[in-house]
């Protein structure tokens, strides 16, 4: 398999079990009854900081959809959920309240600022 490596030796194989990790870790401390598993993407789409998040969020939404080809997570599909803060450090946590709150994702990634 050829892994995309960036200049500062990150792959996308790194991202993907960082994810696997992480959302196993939400779920075995609570159970989820949903056919999907909620997963949170917080990453500026427009505002000043889009240039370097768009592709944060391309990155993490490739790694589900690999996740969810393979089968899943604990027989589960991932679902992304995105939101766009738009580059506005208050619209950030306002964002991630929502996805919490409203949209109960199981974890959720960004955040870059």
């Amino acid at each position: 398999m050829n892994y995309f490596k960036s200049k500062h030796g990150f792959s996308l194989f790194n991202l993907k079990f960082l994810i696997l990790a992480f959302v196993l870790f939400v779920i075995s401390s609570s159970a989820q009854a949903a056919d999907t598993i909620k997963v949170g993407v917080l990453h500026s789409l427009s505002g000043t900081m889009a240039i370097s998040e768009t592709s944060l969020k391309d990155v993490a939404l490739m790694a589900i959809e690999e996740i969810n080809a393979n089968g899943g997570l604990l027989g589960k599909k991932l679902e992304p959920v995105v939101v766009d803060p738009a580059s506005d450090w208050p619209l950030f946590a306002e964002k991630a309240r929502e996805l919490i709150q409203k949209h109960k994702v199981a974890v959720t990634f960004g955040c870059w600022t």
